[in-house]
């Protein structure tokens, strides 16, 4: 608009506040990727304290910043010189609200279910250095750039701090501010398209991959209408790890890992760092993935956080929860949990990473206990013997970690997939014949999960795999556990508004048959526009 239009002058307030409502949110787009960025310093007084947070004006409660801060700093334990990067997931505090979140989400709606926005949870990623620097009373420069988002893009996220921390301890504020500015103008995470994210010089172009994923993924695909300069970088995904770094001293009970987290077991992985710690408990939840682990998980745990007592408490039996430690003094405080695995720096025996040996609990008893998978379950299936020896044989013939990680993650893909297609099926059984659906009549209802019903189908529609073993048994437990109940919930939600697109599609189809029917209908159609929440059938 001309700025010396006449016509400006002549606005009302009505017409000044509808300019306002289009003009964009500020830091909306910001806050479509990133919550906010801390700068986290180790003060002589205080210890860890937040030192900048930026966008200036985000609200952070206490509670959330006392446990950033002690979240993103190693444990003295750890011993870690120069740059180290790990990643946590916070609890938000209750009542906390998001002006730009909501139930509706348009990227939730398009996403995976494992990679969708958390609304109860913050995930961190952090860049840590600590060097000597004789310029400081400890002798240490010690500080954490942390990002923190509501999504689990740990490739993307910890990528973008391998460009901007190492600027920023150079050049301080300045420097975050420009890079915050830069991401405010990123286009929106949209599950299936192809973005280019410019940082500092840097072009990151990733995909997020959309809600129908193929086995395997499907490589980024590289625009063809632009011509960027500098040159991008492809990050082969947004959230996936190097599965087989992350397992290669448990290949072996790869079995038991994935029925543990099928089966949402409450586990603490202690490691010698928190990258290893934050790496593997990622990793043992992506196990079971395209289903989601509704189960809460810590990549990094400290005695520090505010969940210490609730998950320390020995009158009650271990929540169902992943820990991931570093801290000795947690040998002592989690004996009485049912599966403890004990990481320590890799070892190789030949071509092979030596395997640790899974040992009975009552051997968990002094702070330098071995490494050893500490637990007294017996895994319901047997081994696949087959793909463990090709995966020894991808191992000894040198084959690159992509591939053999390429390769695991498809194995406990298709095994994941395979238990959940005869529960899919019986779902689909559950649903009312189209030809219920009436316009004149209220929606038909979903019939009632039973498992003893399922339990019927699995004689004809089991799972179609070579693993021996007790499935039935297999599917009992998972009924009890918080992975069933929260994929039920999500699928019965699913097939809920299916069934209304359904009623809402009979009615519409009645009025074009018959206009002078649309009153009697428009009422209904209403109140059933609003529970869809306006989405299109």
């Amino acid at each position: 608009m001309d700025p010396f239009d006449s016509s400006d002058s002549l606005e009302g307030p009505s017409k000044t506040a509808a300019k306002n409502a289009d003009a964009p949110v500020p830091w909306s787009r910001f806050s479509a990727w990133l919550e906010c960025v801390c700068v986290v310093t180790f003060d002589l007084e205080l210890g860890q304290a937040i030192e900048l947070v930026y966008p200036h004006d985000v609200k952070l409660t206490e509670k959330e910043k006392t446990s950033i801060c002690y979240l993103s700093f190693p444990d003295s334990y750890s011993g870690c010189l120069g740059d180290t990067q790990f990643s946590f997931r916070l609890r938000q505090s209750v009542g906390r609200s998001s002006s730009w979140f909501g139930h509706e989400d348009a990227y939730n709606r398009d996403a995976p279910v494992t990679l969708q926005k958390e609304q109860a949870h913050f995930h961190g990623y952090v860049y840590f250095r600590q060097v000597k620097d004789a310029s400081v009373k400890r002798g240490y420069f010690q500080k954490s750039l942390v990002v923190v988002s509501r999504l689990p893009f740990g490739n993307l996220f910890h990528s973008l701090l391998q460009v901007i921390a190492p600027e920023y301890f150079e050049k301080q504020e300045p420097c975050l501010e420009t890079v915050c500015n830069e991401i405010d103008q990123w286009p929106a995470p949209v599950p299936g398209q192809t973005l280019n994210l410019p940082v500092m010089g840097v072009v990151m172009q990733v995909q997020i991959p959309p809600k129908v994923e193929t086995l395997g993924g499907s490589p980024v695909k590289q625009p063809q209408t632009e011509n960027l300069l500098p040159a991008p970088t492809v990050l082969p995904s947004v959230h996936e790890l190097d599965l087989f770094k992350c397992f290669q001293s448990v290949l072996i009970h790869m079995q038991m890992l994935w029925e543990l987290m099928l089966l949402g077991e409450p586990v603490v992985v202690m490691a010698p760092s928190p990258t290893v710690s934050s790496e593997t408990v990622l990793a043992l939840v992506s196990a079971i993935a395209p289903l989601r682990y509704f189960g809460d998980y810590r990549p990094y745990f400290t005695i520090h956080d505010s969940e210490f007592k609730e998950y320390t408490t020995r009158t009650q039996a271990p929540p169902n929860v992943i820990l991931g430690v570093t801290n000795p003094f947690f040998i002592k405080t989690f004996q009485c949990w049912p599966h403890i695995i004990r990481l320590g720096d890799l070892k190789m025996s030949g071509d092979l990473p030596k395997q640790v040996k899974v040992k009975k609990l009552a051997k968990l008893k002094t702070l330098d206990t071995k490494t050893g998978i500490y637990t007294a379950y017996k895994t319901f299936l047997h081994k696949d013997k087959a793909f463990i020896k090709r995966l020894l044989k991808g191992i000894q013939k040198k084959r690159p970690s992509e591939v053999l990680s390429a390769f695991l993650r498809r194995h406990l893909m298709e095994q994941t997939e395979s238990f959940i297609l005869p529960l899919e099926r019986y779902l689909e059984s559950l649903m009312p014949p189209q030809r219920s659906v009436s316009p004149w009549k209220t929606p038909p209802q979903i019939r009632s999960f039973s498992q003893d019903e399922f339990m019927k189908t699995l004689e004809q529609a089991g799972p179609q795999l070579t693993l021996k073993g007790d499935w039935t048994g297999l599917y009992r437990r998972f009924f009890r556990s918080p992975n069933f109940d929260g994929w039920y919930r999500l699928r019965h939600r699913e097939m809920s508004q299916k069934v209304e697109c359904l009623h809402l599609e009979a009615i519409c189809a009645a009025k074009k048959r018959n206009p002078s029917c649309s009153e009697q209908h428009e009422g209904s159609a209403d109140v059933e526009q609003r529970q869809i929440g306006g989405r299109d059938c």
